[in-house]
């Protein structure tokens, strides 16, 4: 199975999930329960979906044990890479201490249900909107700072930037509120 499924909801700005699972069942479960607010994209063979993962990729969700490649491998390779990707296992595999070193964003047990997958989404694309902010918060303040030294803190320039830097905080601060309030995908 090697599909791409493209929704015309407008909400999700065209946020985009990649379902790795050798279960071909399991790939339909997750595609359908995502389909009508995510473009999903899908794979059952993690050596050919790997080619297919880049930035346009927001969410990723891995199965741990797949032939030719295990998950916890792809997951690696991934994190590599340095994509701005959110990873999380969906697997049969209960977790154990190994998955202390493993770079995962969140980790669920199959069975899973719609509302638990559409929760972890939800959670996982805003981790991902506050990581950018965040990066775009802290850059602004290295640019001010950097005017700051040079002199150049009295301008124009200067004083959008700052707008910017307390829209961002701003902006950080709804979301870490957001989160907070947000039941986690594992307790539901």
């Amino acid at each position: 199975m090697d599909t791409t499924h493209k929704t015309g909801d407008e909400s999700t700005e065209g946020e985009t999930v990649f379902i790795i699972d050798d279960e071909e069942e399991m790939v339909v479960f997750l595609e359908d329960c995502l389909s009508d607010r995510y473009v999903v994209k899908s794979d059952t063979n993690a050596v050919r979906a790997l080619q297919r993962i880049n930035n346009s990729i927001d969410v990723v969700l891995l199965d741990r044990k797949m032939p030719e490649m295990s998950g916890d491998e792809l997951l690696g390779i991934l994190r590599e890479k340095g994509l701005d990707v959110q990873i999380a296992m969906i697997t049969g595999v209960k977790p154990t201490k190994e998955i202390m070193k493993m770079p995962f964003d969140d980790y669920l047990v199959k069975p899973v249900e719609e509302p638990e997958v559409l929760g972890l989404i939800d959670t996982l694309m805003t981790r991902k909107q506050y990581h950018r902010a965040s990066q775009r918060f802290f850059r602004n303040i290295s640019k001010m700072k950097a005017l700051q030294r040079a002199d150049h803190a009295e301008t124009e320039e200067y004083d959008q930037l700052a707008e910017q830097t307390t829209d961002l905080r701003e902006e950080i601060n709804q979301i870490l509120n957001d989160l907070d309030e947000s039941p986690s995908p594992s307790t539901e």
